[in-house]
């Protein structure tokens, strides 16, 4: 069965936040998704109150920017979360957006590097190993967890570009694809995760993850087109889907043919009732997608 959730747009007050998760939790979703994008919420801090004011939804952050953390704090949250709530957490980390990682003066000159070195590290840390190592970037002196997860844990990637891509087959468990990744796109990211993980020898499965812009309600088409607009994607074909439950199932299930494991419906910026959204892809478009 292809994997469903929602995402709650930090583009909303945190506040909003406690509604739309016992929402979540009550209608049957499977998976609600926080973003950490700067400067708006904390994915740690946003995920906990999340998984605490739940009871059985799995709570999502995709993703955290490496560069903003050293390895051991993320590692630390990650376990916590990983312990209070099993089996919940979906954690995944990502280079982030240069420009947004300049404005705290922590870009760095290599992001791909970093990022693999962070997904070593982290991977170790998690567990249960104690880890010495000197890279470009990540830089430990037998460092261990106290409270490592008890059992494994799946650490996510996200990823856009070719060289991402296959480092994210190679050095994590998961992919995160935008929502500017239309079926071909998931196609190609497969290939390229595939290549990824052949290198490292890994034959475990790779859950991929992909958001869909979705806009729903009678001026669906037009919130739909406006956000395609602002980000530059008009002209891109196959991206995102307006209309009713039917309509978004399908596009749901193209992504699935073309590789994804779990389709994210992304409201746009403007949706004027993100409880209501919730509701539609939990109880309307859950009941159209095998």
């Amino acid at each position: 069965m292809t994997g469903l959730g929602a995402v709650f747009r930090p583009q909303l007050p945190p506040e909003r936040l406690r509604e739309v998760v016992r929402l979540a939790d009550a209608s049957g979703l499977e998976e609600l998704w926080l973003w950490e994008d700067c400067f708006r919420e904390g994915g740690i801090s946003a995920a906990a109150a999340a998984l605490a004011w739940s009871e059985r939804v799995r709570v999502g952050v995709g993703l955290l920017p490496v560069p903003l953390r050293n390895v051991a704090i993320t590692a630390m949250e990650a376990a916590t979360l990983y312990r209070l709530f099993p089996g919940r957490a979906i954690l995944g980390v990502g280079h982030g957006v240069q420009d947004w990682m300049g404005q705290v003066g922590a870009r760095v000159e290599s992001p791909v590097t970093l990022l693999r070195e962070h997904l070593d590290a982290l991977r170790a840390l998690l567990s249960g190993e104690r880890l010495t190592t000197e890279g470009r970037y990540v830089r430990l002196d037998d460092v261990g967890l106290d409270w490592p997860p008890d059992g494994p844990v799946e650490i996510l990637a996200g990823a856009t570009g070719p060289r991402t891509l296959r480092l994210s087959g190679a050095a994590a468990d998961g992919t995160i694809l935008t929502a500017a990744t239309a079926p071909d796109g998931v196609r190609r990211a497969r290939q390229l995760i595939d290549e990824g993980r052949e290198s490292a020898g890994r034959t475990e499965p790779h859950k991929v993850v992909v958001y869909l812009l979705t806009a729903t309600g009678p001026d669906a088409a037009a919130r739909l087109r406006a956000e395609l607009a602002d980000e530059g994607l008009e002209s891109v074909p196959d991206l995102g889907v307006a209309g009713d439950a039917g309509t978004v199932a399908k596009a749901v299930e193209r992504l699935a043919e073309a590789g994804a494991d779990t389709v994210v419906l992304q409201p746009t910026g403007d949706e004027p009732d993100p409880e209501g959204f919730v509701r539609f892809a939990a109880e309307e478009v859950r009941a159209l997608v095998p």
